[in-house]
This record gives structure tokens, C-alpha cells and sequence, in this order.
């Protein structure tokens, strides 16, 4: 990495050179698309990618309460609503069976999340799109290199976004993002909104602009990097799911609920996430053998102070509750040795045990 960082030094282009161009090629081929816009992060890469596939103001989106808080703010920026729909227990994504009763004339999209690396279900949801004419824009921030029926994420829907922000399973040396697609419009649009809205209107389009836009260039360094990564990214992907089998294996006949991986999916386990009512009392014995975990996320978006506006209230959305407040995830990173895992595993056994 250092020395394709040097070689942008070298080459005086700093952003979205040569290097951003060809990650575009490179993520849009592994996640099964045909177009990438390369932005400078995850949140950008929503909300260009929300307003090319025409979301604006007035707008109503569905989308979880149950994931980062970055889905529901790039809704709002574009001046839309967000509408929430309660989570399948069983996966936390989405919920298909709920979103058809909350659709009315105002709808003009879904906003699945991919959470954890697990597909969303695809299928359905583009069924459901079709049938009441919305557009889908999916956030894999999550979720690159994960696969649906054989196919990335970037085939399914109209627009599909990451994140590579450092903790992601591609991450850089600071933020970044990426808007996929298969469409030739929505690209182009994507790409002139992430410049200012620049275009070609019959003069020199350096300062020509067809649409109010964003500064949101990713940065060479950055691609170059991400470029260096993305040769190992499936490689990585592999070594967590070797990672998840041993975890699987290792915690089974304790009462805890393990993630499971639709069999139609290719997991690619950003987190191993499990659940136990006691969830804060295991995380503090998992730290006191030295274990750490995190809790992603502790309250549901639609409970969240700046949200209130949106008039849900607590016993809304009780999947998306209930999970907020039991789910807990391990260590989970393709670095970790054979060893360290047993040690995890282990520890989680003995704390639960102790917990019973």
C-alpha cells in the first residue's frame, strides 16, 4: 500500500484520478454491476444515490429503524420521509411481509439495508417494487463481496452503495463510498452530482452545471489503496465465513441465538452478531476475560431523539426494539488467528454458563 500511496504523490493527481476510474471498474465487476460512481463516503453515496433514482422532497422512502443511522439521515437531507417497517428476528433485515401495508401515493422507494453482510431479500422486495412501480436503492455498506441467489449485491435493485470507511470488510485509510448501477441514466446523473452537477450542455462543461450538486470526489490516495485491498477482499470474505462455521459450531446448545445464513445467500459476515436477553451482563464478562464486543445498534433510529419528528413512538416497531436491546457481536476480522477464535469461543461458553 505504501507504495501505490507514493505513486499518486508522484503523479500529482489527487482526485478521482486514474485510480478511483478503475476501482469503479473493478467493485462494479465483483459486485455484479455494470457502472460505479466512486464518492468520498457511504452517506454521500446514499444520498447521491437516492437522488438519481428521483427521490426528493415530499418523497416517502421505506426503510428499517433497525441499522445505522446513515440511511434515515440521507433520506431526510433530500428533504424526503422516511417511512420505517419492523425487521424479520430472524435476519434483522427488513421485513418484505410489512412493506406493501405501509405503501401509499406519496412512495417513490425502498431503502433496504444489507445489515451485517446478509443479503436482503431481493427477490421479493424487487417483486414488491414492481408491482407498485418503486424504485429500490439498496445500502451494502456492509455488505461488498456478499451475494443473492449467485449474484452480488450490485445486480439486484436500482442503485446498490458502500462504504469504505476502515472498519468495513473494504476499508481505506479514511472514508469513502461508491453508488452502483445498472443504469446508464442513473449513472450519469450519479456522476454529475457528485461534482457539483456539472454536465455537458453545449459549452465547456468544467463550468457548465445542469443540476444543483455535491462535492463528494473521492480521493486518490484513497482508491489507491482501496485498489491494493480489493485483491484480497475475497480472500478476506472467506476467512470470516472459516471464522463464522467455528463460532457456529462452537457456541451451539447454548442459549443464545447464532446468525443464520439463508441458504439463496453468500454471508459475508461484516459482523457475527447473536442474541441473549442478557446481553449487557454477557458483554461485561466477555471484557473482564479480555473478550471484546460491540453492540450495533443499542436504539432503534425511530426512538432516537432527532427523529421524533417522524411520530413513531416505543412498541412501534417491537422486532426492531427487542433486537436493539439483546443483540451483541463477537470479534470478527479475517486477522484473527485459529487460536484466538477458540479463546472467544471459550470465554462466550463460559460466561453464558455462568449467566444460566
Amino acid at each position: 500500500m505504501a507504495s501505490a500511496g507514493l505513486s499518486v504523490l508522484d503523479s500529482g493527481s489527487f482526485v478521482l484520478g486514474p485510480n478511483a476510474a478503475e476501482l469503479e471498474k473493478e467493485v462494479a465487476e465483483l459486485c455484479g454491476s455494470k457502472y460505479g460512481v466512486a464518492v468520498n463516503s457511504g452517506t454521500d453515496a446514499l444520498v447521491i444515490g437516492l437522488a438519481a433514482a428521483g427521490v426528493g422532497p415530499g418523497d416517502e422512502v421505506i426503510t428499517t429503524p433497525f441499522t445505522f443511522v446513515a440511511t434515515t439521515e440521507a433520506i431526510m437531507m433530500l428533504g424526503a420521509k422516511p417511512v420505517y417497517v419492523d425487521i424479520d428476528p430472524s435476519n434483522y433485515n427488513l421485513d418484505p411481509a410489512h412493506i406493501e401495508d405501509s405503501i401509499t401515493d406519496k412512495t417513490k422507494a425502498l431503502l433496504p439495508v444489507h445489515l451485517y453482510g446478509q443479503c436482503a431479500d431481493a427477490t421479493v422486495l424487487a417483486e414488491i417494487a414492481d408491482r407498485h412501480g418503486l424504485k429500490i436503492v439498496y445500502d451494502g455498506a456492509q455488505a461488498i463481496g456478499s451475494e443473492h441467489r449467485g449474484l452480488g449485491i450490485g445486480a439486484y435493485g436500482d442503485v446498490s452503495t458502500l462504504s469504505f470507511y476502515p472498519t468495513k470488510n473494504l476499508g481505506g485509510c479514511g472514508d469513502g463510498g461508491m453508488a452502483l448501477t445498472n443504469s446508464e441514466d442513473i449513472y450519469k446523473l450519479a456522476r454529475s452530482l457528485r461534482f457539483h452537477g456539472q454536465g455537458d450542455i453545449g459549452r465547456d462543461s468544467t463550468y457548465a452545471y445542469e443540476h444543483v450538486g455535491y462535492c463528494s470526489r473521492l480521493d486518490e490516495f484513497q482508491a489507491a489503496v482501496l485498489r491494493v485491498k480489493l485483491r484480497h477482499v475475497r480472500e478476506w470474505n472467506k476467512r470470516r465465513n472459516w471464522i463464522a462455521e467455528r463460532y457456529i459450531d462452537g457456541l451451539k446448545g447454548l442459549p443464545l441465538q447464532l446468525p443464520v445464513s439463508k441458504p439463496e445467500n453468500y454471508h459475508i459476515y461484516h459482523q457475527f452478531t447473536v442474541r441473549l436477553e442478557q446481553r449487557d451482563q454477557l458483554a461485561a464478562k466477555l471484557s473482564a476475560r479480555g473478550i471484546g464486543s460491540k453492540v450495533f445498534y443499542p436504539s432503534p433510529l425511530h426512538l432516537e431523539y432527532a427523529y421524533t419528528s417522524l411520530g413513531y413512538k416505543r412498541g412501534d416497531f417491537p422486532e426492531a426494539e427487542k433486537a436493539a436491546a439483546q443483540v451483541l457481536s463477537l470479534p470478527m476480522f479475517p486477522e484473527l488467528t485459529d487460536e484466538e477464535v477458540q479463546v472467544v469461543i471459550a470465554a462466550v461458553r463460559d460466561s453464558v454458563k455462568e449467566l444460566s
